[in-house]
């Protein structure tokens, strides 16, 4: 039996205590948040902590800690609950610098202890498929990829006194909303070169201190070029999250709300096979988020910590996803407002 806390109970915590509460292999050990349980309206039955240094101190035998706190302390709780002898399991980003991310390896390193990062969206079927696609080459050369992106994130999400929407503890929406998409691009074509970018902000100057929209050209190392387009300024829900690719033998198009429908597949030679159907997308009430396949995390820890597997998204690939985004925010200057957002 592995044994897991939970450091953070939002949607997203209770989500991965669910999740692992599923799990016949696994068990939930304890909760913790800065909130009361009450406030959180958290109802497991497990002992529930204010900090995450009480819980670690009060939980010698538990085996994964889950990080589901803001993005700016996903490093910081990381590196604690390594310290204490964990394993973890990082919610995305893994963190909001390069440089964080490399003092969390260097102490899974030193600890002799995993770290799993959270990019979900490898699990769909469209996602998996693609993958297949890519590995065997029957695309052959790739010459382009397109990446879209286009979400509504107003002031139902961007609560007032709320971290959402703060440089600190979000970042921004390519490390909150769109790093599963970006994952995924580097998962099928690899690390990206000579970027070129411009970003605005056009609904958002008084809920957050950053931008909500913006376009990225750029090469792939392993041959082509891409994009990456992006906005969270979509009038009422989401629009749409896509993926077209163009190569030598053919052309694919997987789109949907969130890279969830295969659109278009034409290739020499080529039988598209049935995909299972892809899980729905994480439901917030007033705004969705990517694919709930939360449960498919949880089992990869299970395994992987059992000898049957290898980690689905590893430390490595968890800093390279924020190594790019962080070499695209450099790319061009961000409308970062003077007057930033802040925490009451």
């Amino acid at each position: 039996m592995i044994k897991f806390a939970v450091i953070g109970s939002g949607h997203i915590g209770k989500r991965h205590a669910e999740m692992i509460s599923r799990n016949p292999e696994a068990e939930l050990t304890a909760m913790c948040d800065k909130r009361s349980k009450e406030e959180c309206e958290n109802n497991f039955d497990v002992p529930f902590y204010s900090t995450a240094e009480e819980m670690l101190a009060n939980t010698p035998d538990t085996d994964v800690v889950c990080i589901c706190t803001p993005n700016g302390l996903h490093a910081e709780h990381a590196i604690k609950s390594l310290d204490s002898g964990k394993h973890v399991v990082v919610e995305k980003p893994m963190g909001l610098t390069k440089k964080e991310c490399e003092e969390v390896m260097f102490k899974a390193l030193n600890r002799s202890k995993q770290v799993f990062c959270v990019m979900q969206n490898r699990y769909s079927p469209p996602s998996v498929w693609l993958k297949e696609v890519m590995d065997t080459q029957v695309l052959g050369e790739i010459y382009m990829v397109q990446t879209n992106c286009y979400w509504n994130r107003d002031d139902r999400y961007y609560k007032k006194n709320h971290w959402k929407g703060t440089m600190d503890l979000d970042g921004g929406t390519l490390f909150t909303q769109f790093s599963h998409f970006l994952d995924l691009m580097y998962w099928l074509f690899g690390d990206v070169e000579n970027i070129k970018g411009v970003f605005k902000d056009y609904k958002h100057e008084n809920n957050t201190a950053f931008e909500d929209s913006g376009f990225l050209s750029f090469d792939f190392l392993n041959g082509g070029i891409g994009s990456f387009n992006f906005s969270t300024a979509i009038n009422d829900k989401n629009f749409e999250s896509s993926m077209t690719i163009i190569g030598e033998k053919g052309t694919i198009k997987v789109g949907g709300q969130y890279m969830n429908e295969v659109e278009y597949c034409e290739i020499d030679g080529y039988e598209m096979p049935e995909l299972k159907e892809a899980n729905p997308a994480n439901d917030y009430g007033f705004y969705k988020g990517s694919a709930a396949n939360h449960i498919h995390v949880i089992e990869n820890v299970v395994d992987t910590l059992s000898g049957r597997t290898n980690i689905t998204t590893n430390a490595l690939e968890g800093l390279k996803v924020v190594d790019i985004i962080e070499r695209m925010y450099a790319a061009a200057e961000r409308p970062v407002k003077v007057a930033e957002k802040v925490l009451n």
